[in-house]
């Protein structure tokens, strides 16, 4: 390849403008690392109320773009803002579609038009290309809202010169999210009839975006080795399994990293106290400053404080803390949790806060400030998920001496490795069944840990000497860029 490996980044969310969950992290942080190690690289979004809001400095470009949209024209607005001075990011406006309070649902439900909306997303996305005459080697996409896009190249953009050498990598952060809408929808699709159908976009009668994307593009990969192997299985696959079966040999598992300048307690802006590594004093503070931000008693200072960021969700494994809460509480701890998700535990947890205001700290909210706040005040960190593609708070709690409890599936296995105390290795605990029994007793056994000094100490040392920087997997998606790239000249040469 003679010039820079030039790549569309499609994605649904992304930090700092918008963020629902960990996909946003990914592409706040990836598309960086790969323009550090030379790539070109153009983000693509929808202009969310969010962003509008975020206070971050983006101009409007005009509205220079019409997406069919069944019978109509729609107009797209466009405007630009930048996630360092080398990546641009460019925004897919249209008021009615995208300027609301949430980004896909709210707390009672989805919104009824996510098919209309991302329909239009993502034919927006292949527009600004030919808008901008930015041609991609590789168009990376993300997540069901994008999942079309591929199917778009196949069929509507097939002899489009400006994609003729596009190869197209569709990555899954969640598959049991997959953007299923009625068949009546298809025709706003503008895609040809005979995609619809058990091989193409149908799914027992509907359409399934996420489908689309592991049919059509080109490489498919997931967030971590494990997941990529477990979604081949009826447990974790929802019923896609049988065609990642199929695509095996294109399907891969790249663990995600994390932005270490963001999450760092050695230079965290959201910090009082700074620690590392040779100097964890400053962790002591962070416990003081965490327990006064939740008006919790100074006397939780000297006891496990058991901390929770998350999706208020039942994969996120809510319903199995809800079983063992009142044997939770009845031991010598403290508790906080920041999260939005599910009415059901919104209420819940209101209810915890009232019930114990002495040992619970409850945040219904999305709060990045807390939530680093969260990662370096507290000592045991929970993440009993029924699945986890790859999970990042656990890699940030690694990195700030926070010890992380979680089941053993996905990334959560990929990254955290269970203590053993005859040779001192490990940086946390896991548990296997989805069971609430064997996750109270992992609770348990990291409390015993936590009460002996010697063991936490060599626990700390472990966890903040682990590393996940973005470095390491950015080099891998280069790789199967490449690859991708290589195998589509190829195709095309044939």
């Amino acid at each position: 390849m003679d010039h820079p490996l030039r790549i569309l980044f499609v994605t649904p969310e992304a930090v700092p403008y918008a963020k629902t969950g960990g996909l946003a992290d990914v592409a706040g942080a990836l598309p960086k690392s790969l323009q550090a190690l030379g790539a070109e690289i153009n983000l693509v979004m929808p202009y969310y109320r969010m962003v509008k809001g975020s206070g971050l400095p983006h101009q409007y470009l005009g509205g220079e773009i019409e997406v069919p949209m069944g019978d109509e024209k729609l107009k797209a607005d466009l405007y630009l803002g930048h996630l360092n001075p080398h990546v641009p990011i460019y925004f897919i406006g249209r008021e009615e579609f995208f300027d609301r309070e949430y980004l896909y649902s709210t707390p009672r439900g989805d919104y009824f038009d996510n098919a209309e909306r991302f329909i239009f997303f993502s034919k927006a996305a292949l527009l600004l290309c030919q808008h901008l005459g930015f041609s991609p080697d590789i168009l990376h996409h993300h997540e069901w809202q994008t999942g079309l896009i591929p199917a778009y190249l196949k069929s509507v953009y097939q002899n489009n010169p400006l994609f003729r050498h596009t190869a197209v990598i569709f990555t899954i952060h969640n598959i049991a999210y997959q953007g299923l809408f009625k068949k009546e929808k298809f025709w706003l699709t503008g895609l040809p009839a005979e995609m619809y159908n058990p091989e193409g976009i149908e799914f027992w009668e509907r359409i399934n975006f996420m489908k689309a994307g592991i049919v059509y593009a080109d490489a498919i990969n997931t967030v971590s080795k494990k997941y990529s192997e477990e979604i081949q299985t009826p447990e974790f696959g929802y019923g896609l399994e049988g065609i990642l079966r199929k695509r095996k040999k294109d399907l891969y598992g790249i663990l995600n990293g994390v932005d270490y300048q963001d999450w760092n307690p050695s230079h965290d802006s959201y910090l009082i106290a700074p620690y590392h590594l040779k100097d964890l004093s400053g962790k002591r503070e962070c416990k003081k400053d965490l327990l006064n931000e939740f008006h919790l008693p100074p006397s939780l200072n000297d006891v496990p404080l058991l901390g929770m960021i998350s999706r208020l969700a039942d994969q996120k494994g809510f319903d199995l803390l809800m079983e063992i809460l009142e044997e939770l509480f009845a031991l010598d701890i403290g508790f906080v949790l920041l999260g939005t998700g599910e009415q059901k535990y919104h209420d819940l947890f209101t209810q915890v806060a009232h019930k114990y205001p002495q040992k619970a700290g409850i945040r219904i909210a999305y709060d990045d400030h807390l939530a680093h706040k969260i990662e370096a005040g507290a000592d045991i960190f929970l993440m009993p998920s029924k699945y986890e593609p790859c999970g990042l708070n656990q890699i940030y709690s690694l990195k700030y001496g926070t010890i992380p409890v979680v089941r053993a599936t996905g990334g959560l296995d990929d990254t955290v490795t269970h203590y053993d105390p005859a040779t001192k290795k490990g940086n946390g605990f896991k548990f296997v069944r989805y069971d609430a029994k064997e996750f109270l007793s992992t609770i348990k056994m990291a409390i015993r840990f936590y009460d002996q000094p010697e063991h936490w100490t060599s626990l700390l040392q472990n966890a903040l000497a682990a590393d996940f920087s973005w470095g390491r997997s950015a080099e891998t998606y280069l790789q199967l860029y490449r690859k991708a790239w290589e195998e589509k000249r190829g195709k095309i040469a044939t």
